[in-house]
């Protein structure tokens, strides 16, 4: 075998690692620079967005644009939550020292951060890239990279401002990146590779009730006489009923599958949870991560809202977004001196699911 130079090398190939032998090469037993495998990368790109589940989930529809802007770009991801990143995404970082050195000394060709965390904007001000984009630092606070995030930056700081907003999020978040959203879906996987299996003996169709909303968000809390009333109707349309929810959420559903006819099978880590959900035909749920599961994985969705603009969210014709029939002005308030949430009912919500079920998908 004639020797090999670094500079006979083929750095700039996908599947080049430097750092340990490549995939192709392990497998074919190849080397550079005649191997068929050779795949160069254009652009370098990396996106930021930290956490939580639901938010990193949310913004996966961004992957298939920019696939589709830069057929052969390398995607890397920085995030808290890797587990729920897309496989076409080629790297993705978790966020920690180590990492963040790594991305320190990698030049980017374009860097979007979609982020305003202070974290997460000055890591985006140390990058080197030819272009950025969402949020950076300035003056020692956040702020947005250019003309295409103030939009979404003012909505951020100002309560009147995001009361007005007729963008949804994923509106918002291309037009952060300089593209105009058409509708691309999320990049979700059911994890049935994993091998999941569930013994559920309940009748079709069922319907997954998430019966929680996260610790810092009490104001969003459905009454648990309604989730047994709901539990009740359905049950008498004959549906089936699985309760939904994590470790906060289970003396609740283990209440109310005691008192009800809905089977809960416990709670479970994010994996195995996401593809419960898989198992639901419909999802009612407040908004937490479940929405965003939900529609990751096209689920029909009732989703309870009472905090937020109501045009932040893209269902894709996929359900309906139900308020309380009370004015209430808990906008973005962890609590609800009202308890505005009760006086969504659970007779209206019931309609709703079999109104959904009835329609073509």
């Amino acid at each position: 075998m004639t020797q090999l130079k670094f500079s006979d090398l083929k750095t700039d190939c996908r599947h080049f690692r430097g750092d340990i032998p490549c995939t192709p090469h392990k497998r074919h037993g190849v080397h550079c620079p005649e191997c068929e495998w050779y795949e160069p990368t254009a652009e370098r790109i990396l996106i930021i967005k930290l956490g939580a589940v639901g938010d990193v989930i949310r913004t996966t529809p961004i992957v298939r644009k920019l696939k589709s802007e830069f057929p052969n770009c390398e995607i890397h991801w920085l995030t808290k939550t890797p587990v729920v990143i897309p496989q076409q995404v080629e790297k993705v970082h978790k966020w920690k020292p180590d990492t963040v050195l790594y991305l320190q000394t990698t030049p980017f060709d374009i860097v979007i951060n979609l982020d305003k965390d202070p974290e997460a904007c000055a890591l985006m001000e140390l990058i080197s890239a030819k272009k950025k984009r969402g949020f950076i630092y300035k003056a020692g606070k956040p702020a947005p990279a250019d003309s295409d995030a103030e939009a979404k930056f003012l909505t951020g700081v100002f309560d009147d401002i995001s009361r007005e907003n007729t963008k949804s999020y994923l509106e918002e978040l291309f037009e952060i990146c300089g593209y105009t959203f058409a509708g691309e879906k999320y990049l979700l996987s059911n994890f049935a590779e994993q091998g999941y299996t569930w013994d559920i003996s309940l009748k079709k169709p069922i319907i997954g009730l998430n019966t929680g909303c996260g610790g810092r968000w009490k104001s969003r809390l459905w009454p648990e006489e309604h989730w047994e009333s709901l539990i009740s109707l359905l049950a008498e349309k004959g549906m089936g009923v699985l309760l939904l929810g994590g470790e906060q959420e289970h003396e609740k559903n283990s209440n109310l599958a005691e008192q009800t006819d809905a089977f809960y099978p416990g709670y479970f880590p994010l994996q195995q949870f996401i593809n419960l959900v898989d198992q639901c035909d419909l999802v009612v749920t407040a908004v937490t991560m479940a929405t965003h599961v939900a529609i990751g994985l096209q689920k029909k969705i009732v989703l309870f809202n009472n905090t937020f603009n109501r045009n932040e969210f893209e269902l894709y014709g996929l359900g309906e977004i139900v308020e309380p029939e009370f004015e209430c002005n808990c906008y973005y308030a962890s609590t609800c001196p009202n308890n505005c949430m009760q006086y969504i009912y659970p007779e209206r919500v019931a309609e709703i699911v079999e109104k959904l079920l009835n329609t073509e998908s």
